[in-house]
């Protein structure tokens, strides 16, 4: 095979993502794929094998194109970019373009979880706060509400914990949720933008809803988040699964170590997702610490609690012998 060098034209933005910070990017792109990767000015140079520089051109026009959006590229989106080319698997073409440019995943975990969201018609994200789980499902479920793929897009989470003693809070059932509903909304007006977002919630197509509004109703040809599940009850996530109609889709998010309820052992994502693994049409992601993509810091927080959790189990069975 011809191992002559192929020269890729970039802006100079995009080839400065592509080298990274004291070429880390670029070292990274050369030990996934076996190429030389240089950067002469006015783009790269590609030298390795045929199949090889293939792969590493997808991974490099995938960084690019982020790059030249404005969005800043992290060592995290050229693992994505690599894992991507490696296996094939499709860009975010079909997420919508945010406020801050095109929506796509920032680490490997993230892609998989939109490619569950595209091949599966019920999807359980876990993990801990900071992974994307709801953002991502929020951008899925525009993008396919934007294209005409769904009718509707709704939203439901437990409101005031899981209690959802909302009779006493002033107000129509607008007013007396919205404030449970605020990083639902803060997704959406970050994808669509105020004005499109209150026509279609105007006209119905997107609905935010705390769960036991979802009673004896059947959602057909949409779209259902059912979000902070961690706190709902047995009986309620069975009655929300259960609402699936015609041409829906849902996706199931929650931080299981993160139950409000009164007894924790009576939440049903944990229960759920044990009596669905395995289930034709079910998939189920689960998020770590390192998809944590909000501040450094939160990253390390969430590894932290992880280990003191995991000390308390260990010292309870030591004194369970």
């Amino acid at each position: 095979m011809s191992r002559a060098p192929e020269f890729i034209t970039l802006t100079d933005a995009a080839a400065r993502a592509v080298a990274g910070a004291n070429s880390r990017h670029a070292a990274l792109i050369e030990d996934a794929f076996g190429v030389l990767l240089e950067t002469p000015g006015g783009g790269v140079s590609l030298s390795g094998d045929a199949k090889s520089r293939a792969q590493a051109k997808q991974a490099v026009q995938a960084i690019a194109t982020r790059a030249d959006q404005g969005l800043e590229i992290a060592e995290a989106d050229v693992r994505v970019a690599i894992g991507n080319a490696r296996t094939g698997a499709p860009g975010p073409g079909n997420l919508p373009v945010g406020r801050r440019g095109q929506v796509a995943p920032k680490t490997a975990m993230q892609a998989d979880y939109l490619q569950a969201l595209a091949r599966n018609e019920l999807v359980f994200g876990l993990g801990p706060a900071g992974t994307g789980k709801t953002f991502l499902a929020v951008a899925h479920g525009a993008g396919l509400l934007l294209r005409g793929e769904v009718d509707r897009l709704i939203v439901s989470r437990p409101a005031v914990e899981a209690g959802e003693r909302l009779g006493f809070l002033p107000g129509d059932l607008g007013e007396k949720v919205d404030p449970y509903m605020a990083p639902v909304w803060e997704a959406l007006t970050d994808i669509l933008g105020a004005e499109q977002l209150r026509r279609r919630r105007d006209k119905g197509e997107i609905e935010v809803a705390p769960n036991a509004y979802l009673r004896g109703r059947t959602h057909s040809q949409a779209f259902v988040i059912v979000d902070e599940a961690q706190n709902t009850s047995r009986l309620q996530m069975k009655m929300v699964l259960t609402r699936l109609g015609e041409g829906a889709r849902m996706v199931v998010t929650g931080d299981p170590t993160q139950i409000d309820l009164v007894n924790p052992r009576d939440s049903g994502l944990a229960h759920a997702v044990g009596l669905l693994e395995g289930v034709k049409g079910i998939d189920i992601i689960r998020f770590t610490a390192a998809d944590v993509v909000r501040h450094p810091l939160v990253e390390r927080i969430v590894r932290a609690y992880d280990a003191d959790a995991a000390k308390t189990v260990g010292s309870e069975s030591r004194r369970s012998l």
